[in-house]
């Protein structure tokens, strides 16, 4: 996220209050935009590099939100997948979103509020900070999100098999910090995931 500078995001506000010296700063914005000077992201939300990529600004799409879901497990390596839509955490918003921009998809759903503020690293690139969860609470929020499983046994079969996770990844996630954020959750899925840990 970087809402300063003459490059990077800046809300309409911010474009406006340059433009003051013209009649109808708006109309002017308008006309930035369509001669690419300002490229649009979601309503009242402009960047000035078309080519940026969008986990550097699902930040400030909706937040307070950091990376994580598929997303982040994608970015550690922890699945093979190569995932498209960029996935975010929220809390108390009540209801999942989702945003298509000329920039990608991007998708938000609520973790426990306890939770949130939890295991999540500021991540400076170039211009950019942005804030995506550890290895491990990535994917305790993936956990959370399912339905409640009966036994490590199953949570292990998903894991491995449904979720495809790397198991020597697995094997060197800090198991202290899994049972630590369990906590927050009050999931049995979290619970059976730092009793899995430490088998």
């Amino acid at each position: 996220m970087r809402l300063t500078g003459d490059n990077m995001i800046k809300t309409s506000a911010m474009i406006i209050e340059g433009l003051n010296q013209y009649k109808s700063p708006a109309d002017r914005l308008s006309r930035l935009v369509k001669t690419n000077q300002y490229y649009p992201i979601v309503r009242g939300l402009y960047e000035t590099d078309p080519t940026t990529p969008p986990y550097l600004l699902a930040g400030s799409i909706y937040g307070p939100s950091y990376i994580s879901f598929e997303y982040a497990l994608s970015y550690y390596g922890l699945i093979p997948e190569k995932v498209i839509a960029v996935t975010s955490a929220t809390f108390e918003k009540k209801k999942k979103k989702r945003y298509e921009t000329p920039f990608g998809v991007f998708l938000y759903q609520d973790v426990p509020t306890e939770a949130f503020p939890l295991a999540i690293r500021m991540i400076h690139e170039g211009e950019y900070y942005y804030r995506i969860a550890s290895p491990e609470k990535a994917l305790c929020d993936k956990l959370y999100t399912l339905a409640p499983l009966p036994n490590q046994k199953s949570l292990w079969q998903l894991l491995i098999e449904d979720l495809r996770i790397d198991e020597e990844q697995l094997a060197n996630m800090d198991v202290n910090l899994v049972e630590y954020l369990s906590k927050s959750y009050y999931s049995t899925n979290i619970k059976k995931f730092a009793a899995v840990l430490r088998r």
